[in-house]
Protein backbone atom coordinates (compact mmCIF):
# COMPACT_ATOMS: atom_id res chain seq x y z
CA UNK A 1 0.00 0.00 0.00
CA UNK A 2 1.60 3.59 -0.98
CA UNK A 3 0.30 6.24 1.44
CA UNK A 4 -0.31 10.03 -0.48
CA UNK A 5 3.06 11.49 1.32
CA UNK A 6 5.23 8.81 -1.25
CA UNK A 7 3.56 9.34 -3.90
CA UNK A 8 5.44 11.04 -7.37
CA UNK A 9 3.55 14.36 -8.06
CA UNK A 10 1.30 13.20 -10.14
CA UNK A 11 -0.62 9.84 -10.69
CA UNK A 12 -3.25 8.01 -12.70
CA UNK A 13 -5.76 5.94 -12.08
CA UNK A 14 -8.95 3.45 -13.26
CA UNK A 15 -11.15 4.68 -10.92
CA UNK A 16 -11.54 7.59 -7.68
CA UNK A 17 -13.43 7.08 -4.89
CA UNK A 18 -13.87 10.67 -3.87
CA UNK A 19 -15.35 10.03 -0.10
CA UNK A 20 -15.91 7.19 1.77
CA UNK A 21 -19.38 6.73 2.76
CA UNK A 22 -22.04 4.95 0.68
CA UNK A 23 -19.03 5.79 -2.53
CA UNK A 24 -16.60 3.16 -0.18
CA UNK A 25 -19.11 0.13 -0.81
CA UNK A 26 -18.62 0.44 -4.32
CA UNK A 27 -15.16 -1.55 -4.54
CA UNK A 28 -15.59 -4.74 -4.61
CA UNK A 29 -13.91 -7.87 -5.85
CA UNK A 30 -15.02 -6.88 -8.91
CA UNK A 31 -12.61 -4.09 -8.67
CA UNK A 32 -9.59 -5.71 -7.57
CA UNK A 33 -7.70 -5.56 -11.00
CA UNK A 34 -8.65 -1.97 -11.19
CA UNK A 35 -5.88 0.86 -10.37
CA UNK A 36 -8.39 2.60 -7.50
CA UNK A 37 -7.74 5.77 -5.56
CA UNK A 38 -9.19 6.71 -2.84
CA UNK A 39 -9.35 10.47 -1.35
CA UNK A 40 -10.84 10.78 1.94
CA UNK A 41 -10.78 14.04 4.09
CA UNK A 42 -12.15 13.37 7.19
CA UNK A 43 -13.14 10.55 8.66
CA UNK A 44 -14.14 6.85 7.17
CA UNK A 45 -17.58 5.77 6.77
CA UNK A 46 -19.12 9.39 5.85
CA UNK A 47 -21.43 11.11 7.68
CA UNK A 48 -24.24 7.74 8.46
CA UNK A 49 -21.71 6.37 10.20
CA UNK A 50 -19.86 8.89 12.37
CA UNK A 51 -21.65 12.27 12.66
CA UNK A 52 -25.22 11.08 11.19
CA UNK A 53 -27.73 8.29 11.77
CA UNK A 54 -26.09 5.48 13.53
CA UNK A 55 -24.89 7.50 16.63
CA UNK A 56 -27.91 9.58 16.25
CA UNK A 57 -30.05 6.61 16.76
CA UNK A 58 -28.08 5.10 19.36
CA UNK A 59 -28.46 7.77 21.73
CA UNK A 60 -32.68 8.47 20.89
CA UNK A 61 -32.94 4.56 22.07
CA UNK A 62 -31.83 5.22 25.28
CA UNK A 63 -33.56 8.44 25.28
CA UNK A 64 -36.97 6.46 24.67
CA UNK A 65 -35.46 4.18 27.69
CA UNK A 66 -35.30 7.14 29.93
CA UNK A 67 -38.54 8.60 28.26
CA UNK A 68 -40.79 5.01 28.76
CA UNK A 69 -39.37 4.69 32.63
CA UNK A 70 -41.00 8.30 33.16
CA UNK A 71 -44.02 8.11 31.76
CA UNK A 72 -44.75 4.48 32.97
CA UNK A 73 -47.25 5.30 35.74
CA UNK A 74 -50.68 5.53 33.55
CA UNK A 75 -49.55 1.82 33.05
CA UNK A 76 -49.50 1.39 36.81
CA UNK A 77 -45.94 1.28 37.31
CA UNK A 78 -44.19 3.72 39.06
CA UNK A 79 -41.14 4.17 38.16
CA UNK A 80 -38.15 7.07 37.95
CA UNK A 81 -34.56 7.75 36.48
CA UNK A 82 -32.24 7.97 39.17
CA UNK A 83 -29.62 9.51 36.69
CA UNK A 84 -28.33 9.62 33.23
CA UNK A 85 -24.67 8.64 32.84
CA UNK A 86 -24.18 11.05 29.37
CA UNK A 87 -20.55 9.68 29.74
CA UNK A 88 -21.50 6.03 29.54
CA UNK A 89 -24.21 7.16 26.97
CA UNK A 90 -21.80 9.00 24.38
CA UNK A 91 -19.20 6.35 24.99
CA UNK A 92 -21.13 3.40 24.43
CA UNK A 93 -22.15 4.64 20.88
CA UNK A 94 -18.86 5.75 19.65
CA UNK A 95 -16.65 2.78 21.51
CA UNK A 96 -18.62 0.97 19.03
CA UNK A 97 -18.58 3.43 16.29
CA UNK A 98 -15.00 4.85 16.35
CA UNK A 99 -13.19 1.14 15.86
CA UNK A 100 -15.65 0.39 12.30
CA UNK A 101 -14.53 3.78 11.28
CA UNK A 102 -10.85 2.86 11.92
CA UNK A 103 -10.89 -0.32 10.61
CA UNK A 104 -12.40 0.47 7.20
CA UNK A 105 -9.42 3.30 6.67
CA UNK A 106 -6.82 0.13 8.15
CA UNK A 107 -8.91 -2.43 4.63
CA UNK A 108 -8.29 0.15 2.14
CA UNK A 109 -4.89 2.00 3.43
CA UNK A 110 -2.94 -1.64 4.21
CA UNK A 111 -4.96 -4.97 2.85
CA UNK A 112 -6.22 -3.74 -0.90
CA UNK A 113 -3.54 -4.26 -2.68
CA UNK A 114 -4.83 -2.20 -5.82
CA UNK A 115 -6.03 0.64 -3.71
CA UNK A 116 -4.06 4.33 -2.95
CA UNK A 117 -5.70 6.10 0.20
CA UNK A 118 -5.00 9.51 -0.31
CA UNK A 119 -6.49 11.39 3.35
CA UNK A 120 -7.01 15.21 2.94
CA UNK A 121 -9.00 17.67 1.56
CA UNK A 122 -9.15 16.73 -2.77
CA UNK A 123 -10.15 19.80 -5.26
CA UNK A 124 -10.59 19.79 -8.72
CA UNK A 125 -7.83 21.50 -10.32
CA UNK A 126 -9.14 20.44 -14.38
CA UNK A 127 -11.00 17.96 -16.35
CA UNK A 128 -10.90 14.79 -14.60
CA UNK A 129 -7.89 16.39 -11.89
CA UNK A 130 -8.26 16.44 -8.69
CA UNK A 131 -5.38 18.14 -6.36
CA UNK A 132 -4.70 16.35 -2.67
CA UNK A 133 -1.78 16.92 -0.27
CA UNK A 134 0.24 18.73 -3.88
CA UNK A 135 -0.44 15.27 -5.72
CA UNK A 136 -2.71 15.49 -8.63
CA UNK A 137 -4.62 12.36 -9.43
CA UNK A 138 -6.02 11.72 -12.65
CA UNK A 139 -8.45 9.21 -13.38
CA UNK A 140 -10.45 7.16 -16.32
CA UNK A 141 -13.84 6.80 -13.69
CA UNK A 142 -14.22 9.29 -10.36
CA UNK A 143 -17.44 9.02 -8.58
CA UNK A 144 -17.88 12.13 -6.68
CA UNK A 145 -19.41 11.10 -3.23
CA UNK A 146 -18.42 13.91 -0.98
CA UNK A 147 -21.37 14.41 0.96
CA UNK A 148 -23.11 17.35 2.79
CA UNK A 149 -22.07 19.42 6.08
CA UNK A 150 -24.29 21.37 8.46
CA UNK A 151 -25.65 24.84 7.02
CA UNK A 152 -24.45 27.57 9.15
CA UNK A 153 -26.92 30.61 9.26
CA UNK A 154 -25.79 34.29 9.68
CA UNK A 155 -26.91 35.64 13.09
CA UNK A 156 -24.95 38.81 13.93
CA UNK A 157 -22.33 38.29 16.47
CA UNK A 158 -22.14 34.35 15.62
CA UNK A 159 -18.17 34.41 14.54
CA UNK A 160 -17.42 35.51 18.57
CA UNK A 161 -18.92 32.87 19.72
CA UNK A 162 -18.78 29.13 20.61
CA UNK A 163 -21.92 26.59 18.74
CA UNK A 164 -22.21 23.20 18.14
CA UNK A 165 -23.18 21.71 15.03
CA UNK A 166 -24.65 18.02 14.60
CA UNK A 167 -20.72 16.90 13.55
CA UNK A 168 -19.64 17.32 17.00
CA UNK A 169 -22.69 18.06 19.40
CA UNK A 170 -23.17 13.83 20.44
CA UNK A 171 -19.42 14.10 21.71
CA UNK A 172 -19.42 16.59 24.13
CA UNK A 173 -17.94 15.63 27.45
CA UNK A 174 -20.69 17.36 29.58
CA UNK A 175 -24.75 17.38 29.17
CA UNK A 176 -25.61 20.87 28.75
CA UNK A 177 -28.02 22.38 31.77
CA UNK A 178 -29.71 24.62 29.36
CA UNK A 179 -29.33 23.70 25.12
CA UNK A 180 -30.51 26.27 22.61
CA UNK A 181 -31.28 24.81 19.39
CA UNK A 182 -32.27 26.74 16.01
CA UNK A 183 -33.64 24.74 13.77
CA UNK A 184 -37.35 22.91 12.52
CA UNK A 185 -35.95 20.18 10.39
CA UNK A 186 -35.54 16.34 11.72
CA UNK A 187 -32.42 17.49 12.80
CA UNK A 188 -33.21 19.59 14.79
CA UNK A 189 -35.77 17.83 16.04
CA UNK A 190 -33.97 14.81 16.79
CA UNK A 191 -31.39 16.17 18.85
CA UNK A 192 -33.63 18.60 20.46
CA UNK A 193 -35.62 15.54 21.62
CA UNK A 194 -32.54 13.38 22.86
CA UNK A 195 -30.94 16.28 25.24
CA UNK A 196 -34.78 16.94 26.62
CA UNK A 197 -34.98 13.13 27.63
CA UNK A 198 -31.34 12.87 29.20
CA UNK A 199 -32.04 16.38 31.26
CA UNK A 200 -31.02 19.21 28.95
CA UNK A 201 -34.00 22.11 29.34
CA UNK A 202 -33.90 22.85 25.69
CA UNK A 203 -34.77 25.92 23.99
CA UNK A 204 -36.29 25.17 19.97
CA UNK A 205 -36.27 28.09 18.30
CA UNK A 206 -37.77 28.13 14.62
CA UNK A 207 -38.74 30.62 11.95
CA UNK A 208 -41.81 29.05 10.93
CA UNK A 209 -45.22 28.58 12.43
CA UNK A 210 -44.73 24.81 12.93
CA UNK A 211 -41.96 21.55 13.35
CA UNK A 212 -41.13 19.42 10.64
CA UNK A 213 -43.14 21.50 7.57
CA UNK A 214 -41.63 18.99 5.38
CA UNK A 215 -44.34 16.07 6.48
CA UNK A 216 -48.01 15.86 6.16
CA UNK A 217 -49.65 19.23 7.27
CA UNK A 218 -51.74 16.79 10.08
CA UNK A 219 -48.44 14.98 11.14
CA UNK A 220 -46.64 18.83 11.36
CA UNK A 221 -49.76 20.37 13.53
CA UNK A 222 -49.75 16.99 15.87
CA UNK A 223 -45.89 16.66 16.27
CA UNK A 224 -45.77 20.40 16.91
CA UNK A 225 -48.26 20.19 19.60
CA UNK A 226 -46.33 17.25 21.35
CA UNK A 227 -42.97 19.30 21.38
CA UNK A 228 -45.66 22.38 22.75
CA UNK A 229 -46.12 20.18 25.41
CA UNK A 230 -42.90 17.97 26.23
CA UNK A 231 -40.95 18.25 29.81
CA UNK A 232 -37.52 20.35 30.15
CA UNK A 233 -38.71 22.21 26.65
CA UNK A 234 -39.38 25.84 25.55
CA UNK A 235 -40.63 26.26 22.10
CA UNK A 236 -40.23 29.82 20.41
CA UNK A 237 -41.75 29.70 16.65
CA UNK A 238 -42.77 32.56 14.35
CA UNK A 239 -38.77 34.14 15.60
CA UNK A 240 -35.43 33.76 14.83
CA UNK A 241 -31.68 34.89 16.41
CA UNK A 242 -31.00 38.51 15.22
CA UNK A 243 -27.63 38.45 17.31
CA UNK A 244 -25.85 36.22 19.57
CA UNK A 245 -23.48 36.81 22.50
CA UNK A 246 -21.39 35.22 25.28
CA UNK A 247 -21.59 36.70 28.65
CA UNK A 248 -17.91 35.95 30.87
CA UNK A 249 -19.12 33.98 32.71
CA UNK A 250 -19.69 31.74 29.43
CA UNK A 251 -23.32 31.81 28.62
CA UNK A 252 -24.87 31.93 24.93
CA UNK A 253 -27.70 34.60 25.15
CA UNK A 254 -29.79 34.96 22.16
CA UNK A 255 -31.92 37.85 21.02
CA UNK A 256 -34.68 36.95 19.11
CA UNK A 257 -37.03 38.79 16.47
CA UNK A 258 -39.42 39.01 18.85
CA UNK A 259 -37.50 41.29 20.96
CA UNK A 260 -37.22 38.39 23.55
CA UNK A 261 -33.66 36.88 24.75
CA UNK A 262 -33.17 33.26 25.65
CA UNK A 263 -29.82 32.30 27.22
CA UNK A 264 -28.20 28.85 27.48
CA UNK A 265 -24.75 26.92 28.37
CA UNK A 266 -24.68 25.88 24.75
CA UNK A 267 -25.88 26.33 21.51
CA UNK A 268 -27.05 24.17 18.32
CA UNK A 269 -27.54 25.10 14.76
CA UNK A 270 -29.21 22.48 13.09
CA UNK A 271 -30.82 24.79 10.65
CA UNK A 272 -30.12 22.23 7.31
CA UNK A 273 -27.16 21.13 5.33
CA UNK A 274 -25.56 21.87 2.09
CA UNK A 275 -23.53 19.81 -0.43
CA UNK A 276 -20.04 20.08 -0.56
CA UNK A 277 -19.93 20.99 -4.33
CA UNK A 278 -18.29 24.21 -3.33
CA UNK A 279 -15.39 22.96 -1.20
CA UNK A 280 -14.05 20.57 -3.91
CA UNK A 281 -14.58 23.19 -7.12
CA UNK A 282 -16.36 21.11 -9.22
CA UNK A 283 -16.99 24.37 -11.88
CA UNK A 284 -12.79 23.46 -12.09
CA UNK A 285 -13.71 19.99 -13.69
CA UNK A 286 -16.47 21.04 -15.74
CA UNK A 287 -19.25 19.91 -13.58
CA UNK A 288 -22.65 21.57 -13.32
CA UNK A 289 -24.76 22.17 -10.13
CA UNK A 290 -28.30 22.95 -9.27
CA UNK A 291 -28.98 26.16 -7.45
CA UNK A 292 -29.36 24.37 -4.03
CA UNK A 293 -25.79 23.48 -4.78
CA UNK A 294 -26.55 19.55 -5.74
CA UNK A 295 -24.20 18.32 -8.16
CA UNK A 296 -26.21 17.25 -11.68
CA UNK A 297 -26.36 13.77 -12.79
CA UNK A 298 -28.43 11.99 -14.81
CA UNK A 299 -30.88 8.98 -14.42
CA UNK A 300 -27.97 6.87 -14.30
CA UNK A 301 -26.00 8.96 -11.85
CA UNK A 302 -23.37 10.82 -14.49
CA UNK A 303 -22.39 14.37 -14.55
CA UNK A 304 -21.92 15.97 -17.36
CA UNK A 305 -18.37 15.39 -17.96
CA UNK A 306 -17.71 11.97 -19.33
CA UNK A 307 -16.38 9.32 -16.42
CA UNK A 308 -17.52 11.39 -13.59
CA UNK A 309 -20.25 10.24 -11.68
CA UNK A 310 -22.32 11.25 -8.74
CA UNK A 311 -24.03 9.67 -5.66
CA UNK A 312 -25.25 10.61 -2.23
CA UNK A 313 -25.76 13.72 -0.41
CA UNK A 314 -23.59 15.77 -2.77
CA UNK A 315 -26.32 15.59 -5.64
CA UNK A 316 -28.87 13.46 -4.37
CA UNK A 317 -32.73 15.44 -4.14
CA UNK A 318 -33.04 12.57 -1.03
CA UNK A 319 -30.56 13.59 2.02
CA UNK A 320 -30.94 9.71 3.18
CA UNK A 321 -27.99 7.08 4.10
CA UNK A 322 -30.82 4.47 2.16
CA UNK A 323 -30.91 6.43 -0.98
CA UNK A 324 -27.14 6.93 -0.94
CA UNK A 325 -26.49 3.25 -0.69
CA UNK A 326 -29.17 2.44 -3.69
CA UNK A 327 -26.93 5.37 -5.74
CA UNK A 328 -24.02 3.34 -5.10
CA UNK A 329 -25.07 -0.22 -6.35
CA UNK A 330 -26.55 1.36 -9.52
CA UNK A 331 -23.56 3.56 -10.32
CA UNK A 332 -21.59 -0.03 -9.43
CA UNK A 333 -23.10 -1.72 -11.94
CA UNK A 334 -23.20 0.99 -14.23
CA UNK A 335 -19.47 1.36 -14.35
CA UNK A 336 -19.10 -2.34 -14.48
CA UNK A 337 -21.73 -2.60 -17.66
CA UNK A 338 -21.65 0.47 -19.75
CA UNK A 339 -23.41 -1.21 -22.47
CA UNK A 340 -26.52 -2.00 -20.24
CA UNK A 341 -26.87 0.70 -17.42
CA UNK A 342 -29.64 0.47 -14.57
CA UNK A 343 -31.60 3.82 -13.93
CA UNK A 344 -31.48 5.41 -10.29
CA UNK A 345 -34.79 4.42 -9.07
CA UNK A 346 -36.18 7.41 -6.42
CA UNK A 347 -39.72 6.55 -6.68
CA UNK A 348 -41.33 6.12 -3.39
CA UNK A 349 -38.55 7.22 -0.77
CA UNK A 350 -39.44 6.65 2.40
CA UNK A 351 -38.15 8.77 5.38
CA UNK A 352 -38.41 8.93 9.37
CA UNK A 353 -37.61 10.77 11.95
CA UNK A 354 -36.89 9.05 15.55
CA UNK A 355 -37.92 11.69 17.70
CA UNK A 356 -41.13 11.41 20.49
CA UNK A 357 -43.56 11.07 18.93
CA UNK A 358 -41.74 8.80 16.00
CA UNK A 359 -42.87 10.01 12.63
CA UNK A 360 -42.52 7.90 9.05
CA UNK A 361 -43.47 8.88 5.71
CA UNK A 362 -43.49 7.46 2.10
CA UNK A 363 -44.95 9.03 -0.89
CA UNK A 364 -47.04 12.25 -1.33
CA UNK A 365 -48.53 14.23 1.37
CA UNK A 366 -51.96 15.12 0.91
CA UNK A 367 -51.09 18.76 0.08
CA UNK A 368 -48.78 17.30 -2.77
CA UNK A 369 -51.28 14.83 -4.12
CA UNK A 370 -54.00 17.53 -4.36
CA UNK A 371 -51.77 20.10 -6.19
CA UNK A 372 -50.87 17.26 -8.67
CA UNK A 373 -54.73 17.00 -9.41
CA UNK A 374 -55.10 13.87 -8.16
CA UNK A 375 -58.81 12.63 -6.94
CA UNK A 376 -57.37 11.63 -3.28
CA UNK A 377 -59.08 9.37 -0.40
CA UNK A 378 -58.57 9.91 2.82
CA UNK A 379 -58.23 7.83 5.89
CA UNK A 380 -56.98 8.97 9.55
CA UNK A 381 -56.79 5.47 11.96
CA UNK A 382 -55.93 6.27 15.28
CA UNK A 383 -53.61 3.67 17.12
CA UNK A 384 -56.31 3.83 20.10
CA UNK A 385 -58.73 2.27 18.13
CA UNK A 386 -57.03 -0.65 17.58
CA UNK A 387 -56.42 -3.28 20.61
CA UNK A 388 -52.38 -2.77 20.75
CA UNK A 389 -52.97 1.04 21.01
CA UNK A 390 -55.68 0.45 24.01
CA UNK A 391 -52.14 -1.97 25.83
CA UNK A 392 -50.41 1.48 25.21
CA UNK A 393 -52.84 3.59 26.52
CA UNK A 394 -51.94 5.75 23.29
CA UNK A 395 -54.37 8.68 22.75
CA UNK A 396 -52.51 10.87 20.10
CA UNK A 397 -50.73 8.91 17.40
CA UNK A 398 -52.16 8.02 14.12
CA UNK A 399 -51.76 6.30 10.59
CA UNK A 400 -52.89 8.68 8.00
CA UNK A 401 -52.87 7.26 4.20
CA UNK A 402 -53.74 9.21 1.05
CA UNK A 403 -54.73 7.18 -2.22
CA UNK A 404 -55.86 7.85 -5.83
CA UNK A 405 -59.73 7.23 -6.50
CA UNK A 406 -59.04 6.54 -10.15
CA UNK A 407 -56.32 3.74 -9.33
CA UNK A 408 -57.32 2.19 -5.57
CA UNK A 409 -53.64 2.59 -4.82
CA UNK A 410 -51.58 4.92 -2.30
CA UNK A 411 -50.08 7.43 -3.46
CA UNK A 412 -49.03 8.60 0.05
CA UNK A 413 -48.37 6.75 3.80
CA UNK A 414 -47.64 9.01 7.17
CA UNK A 415 -47.61 7.56 10.51
CA UNK A 416 -46.51 9.45 13.45
CA UNK A 417 -46.56 7.35 16.76
CA UNK A 418 -44.52 4.43 18.69
CA UNK A 419 -42.60 2.21 15.86
CA UNK A 420 -43.64 3.91 13.22
CA UNK A 421 -40.36 3.77 10.86
CA UNK A 422 -41.30 -0.37 11.25
CA UNK A 423 -44.70 -0.33 10.62
CA UNK A 424 -44.72 1.70 7.08
CA UNK A 425 -42.61 -0.42 5.66
CA UNK A 426 -45.29 -3.06 4.45
CA UNK A 427 -46.79 0.22 2.87
CA UNK A 428 -43.43 0.93 1.33
CA UNK A 429 -43.22 -2.72 -0.13
CA UNK A 430 -47.17 -2.77 -1.41
CA UNK A 431 -46.28 1.01 -3.09
CA UNK A 432 -43.43 -0.35 -4.70
CA UNK A 433 -44.58 -3.51 -6.09
CA UNK A 434 -47.86 -1.78 -6.96
CA UNK A 435 -50.22 -3.27 -5.10
CA UNK A 436 -53.48 -2.11 -4.81
CA UNK A 437 -55.23 -1.18 -1.22
CA UNK A 438 -57.30 -3.89 -1.63
CA UNK A 439 -54.27 -6.35 -2.12
CA UNK A 440 -52.90 -4.72 0.77
CA UNK A 441 -55.63 -5.26 2.94
CA UNK A 442 -56.94 -8.30 1.90
CA UNK A 443 -53.94 -9.98 0.47
CA UNK A 444 -52.55 -11.60 3.57
CA UNK A 445 -53.14 -12.03 7.34
CA UNK A 446 -52.25 -9.26 9.79
CA UNK A 447 -51.38 -10.47 13.45
CA UNK A 448 -53.90 -10.08 16.40
CA UNK A 449 -53.85 -8.10 18.10
CA UNK A 450 -50.47 -6.57 16.97
CA UNK A 451 -49.84 -3.52 15.92
CA UNK A 452 -49.59 -3.75 12.46
CA UNK A 453 -53.51 -3.70 12.48
CA UNK A 454 -53.32 0.10 12.74
CA UNK A 455 -52.16 -0.50 8.98
CA UNK A 456 -54.80 -2.86 8.14
CA UNK A 457 -57.74 -0.67 9.62
CA UNK A 458 -56.28 2.07 7.93
CA UNK A 459 -56.24 0.61 4.32
CA UNK A 460 -59.81 -0.93 4.81
CA UNK A 461 -61.04 2.42 6.02
CA UNK A 462 -60.22 3.80 2.76
CA UNK A 463 -63.59 4.61 1.25
CA UNK A 464 -63.94 4.56 -2.34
Amino acid sequence: MVLASSTPAEQHFDLIIFGTGSANSILGPEFDSWKVAIIEEWVFGGTCLNRGCIPTKMLVHAADVAETVRHASHLGIDAHVEQVRWRDIRDRVFNRIDPIAAGGEDYRTNRCANVTVFKGRGTFVGPKQIEVNGVVVTGEQIVVAVGARPFIPSIEGLAGVPFHTSDDIMRVDELPKRLLVIGGGFIANELAYVFSAFGSHTTLIHRGQALLTAEDDDVSVAFTEAVRHRANTDLRLGVHATSVAQTVDGFIVLTLSDGSVVEGDALLLATGRMPHTDTINAAASGLAVHPDGRLVVDAQGRTGVAGVWGLGDVSSPHMLKHVANHEARIVQHNLLHPEAMRPINHDFVPAAVFTRPQIASVGLTERAARAAGIDVVIKNQAYGDVAYGWAMEDTTSFCKLIADRATRKLVGAHIIGPQSSTLIQQLIQGMATGQTVDEMARGQYYIHPALPELIENALLGLEF
